[in-house]
């Protein structure tokens, strides 16, 4: 997926902006500009602008934002991006929790809401959850149904992206092959777009923190353990949506180790939140989370911070693969082990900067997540965001309400 930022990065280039849906793009930075500045930036005629600045007015896309300084006569307009137009709703479904939010067209939240909900409950069930608390966003900021631009949902399992169906899920019973966005759309009439939990939440990450970089891997360690792998600035989901499924990575040493998948000796199996825990438990220690490791840990206990170093370790070995195939600038790690920090991430750090070549690691930066919580539900909304403001939708939307 490319960014607006990059979009903005490019020369203006008059043969590729005579759209409105195109032009729009430049005001999404949120500048204000002239009709007369975006004539010149984009080489097109002033009354070519005009018509499509009228165009975008119409929509609500683009309003006025002041004037600028006089040179004799009659001040000049500015024009700049409404992102209050719309809004969006994000929604991250783990496999214990669920969260929503509204935004704009920024992505900026306006209200949110969280609390437990398992996944297992089925798709009917999580999908009422998550229109009846979009409803009650709504009415919290004083908006409707009608503002919705669209609706993001990120789920805890493989999703065929162009469907938005999900795809044998390991831990979500009941919701293979569900048709996720027929569900949704029939109860609210917007754009729906699904996709796995760790792609928006790489995206999410990317967007609000790493955007100078175009490479970026997002690990997330949880109950499940998956990547989001954004190349060249674009997320990659691979042939069939399941590019970054790391969890079911064999690892050395973990011969014997039994993983849900059926396999041994997988990722998943020795260094999720549940596999530490059970870890834990052996030792006579009480915990039944991978959150309870982690708090164990920063009390002091040496058996919970080993278990937390160890686990590093053992992603670090696949991870170190990943970066001799991928040469990313950045890993991003995040979900709820990512709250050990550096009790964590040293061992990541110790196994990826000793087995991966000296190249791929010279400026390589692995860090916490910066998002933490956040991740997914920015993630959810960039990914509807960029998908109806995109030049074709923009301009499909401008000649919809051309036609008599």
């Amino acid at each position: 997926m490319v960014t607006t930022i990059e979009r903005q990065e490019r020369p203006a280039d008059a043969g590729v902006l005579a759209r409105a849906g195109d032009l729009f793009q430049l005001l999404r930075d949120g500048r204000a500009r002239t009709r007369a500045e975006l004539a010149e930036q984009t080489g097109l005629a002033r009354t070519t602008v005009a018509a499509r600045i009228d165009a975008l007015t119409a929509l609500g896309l683009v309003g006025p934002a002041g004037e600028a300084a006089s040179s004799g006569g009659r001040p000049p307009s500015k024009f700049a991006f409404n992102a209050e137009v719309r809004l969006v709703l994000a929604a991250d479904v783990g496999a214990s929790h669920a969260a929503t939010a509204l935004t704009d067209l920024n992505g900026s939240v306006l209200a949110r809401h969280s609390e437990p909900l398992d996944v297992a409950r089925g798709p009917e069930a999580v999908l009422d959850w998550v229109l009846h608390s979009g409803r009650e966003l709504l009415s919290q900021v004083g908006r409707t149904e009608a503002d919705i631009a669209g609706i993001g949902i990120g789920l805890p399992g493989p999703v065929e992206h162009g469907s938005g169906r999900p795809v044998k899920p390991p831990i979500m019973p009941g919701w293979d092959g569900f048709d996720v966005v027929g569900y949704v759309r029939r109860d609210i009439d917007a754009e729906v777009l699904v996709d796995n939990d760790v792609n928006i939440m790489a995206l999410g990450e990317r967007h609000a923190y790493w955007r100078e970089y175009a490479d970026v891997l997002f690990i997330k360690l949880a109950t499940g353990v998956g990547a989001g792998i954004i190349s060249s600035g674009e997320l990659q989901r691979g042939a069939d949506g399941t590019s970054g499924d790391l969890g079911h990575v064999r690892v050395p040493g973990g011969e014997g180790v039994l993983c849900r998948c059926g396999n041994a000796g997988c990722l998943e199996a020795l260094a999720s939140g549940p596999a530490l825990a059970r870890k834990l438990q052996g030792l006579g220690i009480d915990a039944s989370s991978g959150a309870d490791v982690v708090d164990l840990a920063a009390q002091g206990n040496v058996h919970a911070i080993h278990a937390l170093r160890q686990a590093g370790r053992d992603v670090g070995e696949v991870l170190a693969i990943c970066v001799n195939m991928l040469n990313p600038s950045v890993i991003v790690v995040g979900g709820s082990l990512s709250r050990a920090g550096d009790q964590l991430l040293a061992g990541i750090r110790e196994a990826v900067y000793g087995r991966s070549l000296p190249l791929a690691t010279a400026r390589l930066r692995i860090e916490q997540s910066r998002a933490k919580t956040d991740a997914a539900i920015l993630g959810a909304s960039r990914m509807v965001i960029e998908h109806v403001l995109s030049p074709a939708v923009v301009e499909s939307a401008v000649a919809a309400a051309a036609r008599p």
